[in-house]
């Protein structure tokens, strides 16, 4: 496990409070629940369902709370927002995200210029059940079904993804009033196995990388739309002899995402990784020459580029935090010149919780 300090850099700290049980709200009379599904209440923060703490102390319940949604840009990407909704009272917070997924639903007025919502329009969510294994099953209504074939990954993505930012969920099972989807009914993609990020998101195709030897690896790579700047995912294959996986990883992410123009390389092209990466309780180090630097001599390092490294090392099993070191360098900041004292780890960008 990871047992080092956290350093709290220029990010911005969110609120996450949750309240209401994880259960059925509008299950049909036809669909039995799974029967180790189980009610999941406000236990991270110690508060039950009326906002009180597990002391018996009145807590204080914010009006929003802000949540990540995965809508499709103006590229036809699927990537998160983070978006202030209300605080639930008596909803879940499941089918709240996904309600807020739907075209024409209340995300309508809140979307960020150059988004869309995902799902069809006048899609219900009939039920969602949380299993102890960390599979949600959720039921849609027969409007679900009311989409193109080219819309059908991105809908598996943003729902996937949407539900899986909450660190007790793993695996996304799909039914339509009460009856199990074995595959998507319009493209036929296979889900009866469920979806996880596993499948990866925004996909490459590639057809010079040798499959056999690769790794298909989500990276995140930023981009803009106007003012509003945001990362994209995006899963691409990568060489690798298994040895040693977490170099294949960062040299790809220095030659930059020549396949897609629609996000931006952040690396210098000078830029080399220093040495093998080592993972210890948690923790990658990484040593890389002075290129990596935002202006020579200084000692700072963009804070795209560690939210880059960040965000996509720390998509792989084991890896809680990564600390970023530059050969003959000392000290290393971000931008604001607040210094790395201990290594960054993914809650400093992208805040997590469980349902």
């Amino acid at each position: 496990m990871y047992k080092r300090g956290i350093l709290l850099t220029g990010s911005i700290t969110m609120a996450l409070l949750l309240s209401g049980c994880f259960q059925g709200e509008q299950s049909l009379e036809d669909m039995d629940p799974p029967q180790n599904a189980e009610p999941v209440d406000n236990l991270e923060n110690g508060e039950n369902s009326e906002g009180v703490s597990d002391e018996g102390e009145q807590t204080e319940v914010s009006e929003t709370v802000p949540r990540q949604l995965y809508l499709v840009d103006a590229n036809g990407m699927v990537a998160a927002q983070t978006i202030e909704l209300p605080n639930p009272e008596s909803k879940e917070v499941a089918s709240q995200v996904l309600e807020y997924l739907v075209k024409g639903g209340p995300v309508t007025s809140m979307l960020p210029n150059g988004f869309q919502a995902v799902l069809p329009e006048g899609t219900q969510i009939l039920g969602v059940n949380l299993q102890e294994d960390g599979t949600i099953v959720v039921d849609f209504s027969e409007e679900f079904k009311d989409y193109e074939a080219k819309e059908e990954l991105q809908i598996l993505e943003s729902i996937t993804h949407t539900l899986t930012q909450f660190d007790n969920v793993n695996t996304v099972q799909l039914q339509i009033n009460g009856h199990a989807v074995k595959e998507m009914p319009v493209n036929g993609t296979p889900v009866g196995e469920g979806y996880s990020r596993a499948n990866g998101i925004n996909v490459t195709d590639t057809d010079t990388v040798d499959l056999i030897n690769s790794k298909a690896v989500t990276m995140y790579y930023p981009t803009q739309h106007d003012e509003n700047r945001y990362y994209v995912p995006v899963t691409q294959y990568v060489e690798t002899d298994n040895e040693d996986i977490y170099s294949s990883i960062v040299e790809s992410l220095l030659d930059g995402p020549g396949f897609n123009t629609n996000v931006q390389h952040v690396f210098n092209p000078t830029t080399l990784l220093k040495g093998e990466p080592t993972l210890q309780e948690g923790v990658l180090d990484l040593t890389f020459s002075q290129d990596i630097l935002l202006e020579e001599g200084t000692g700072v390092i963009s804070d795209e580029v560690m939210e880059t490294l960040v965000r996509t090392l720390t998509e792989q099993e084991g890896i809680e935090a990564v600390d970023v070191k530059v050969e003959n360098v000392e000290q290393i900041m971000n931008e604001n010149g607040e210094t790395y004292e201990e290594p960054v780890t993914k809650q400093q960008f992208t805040p997590t919780e469980k349902l």
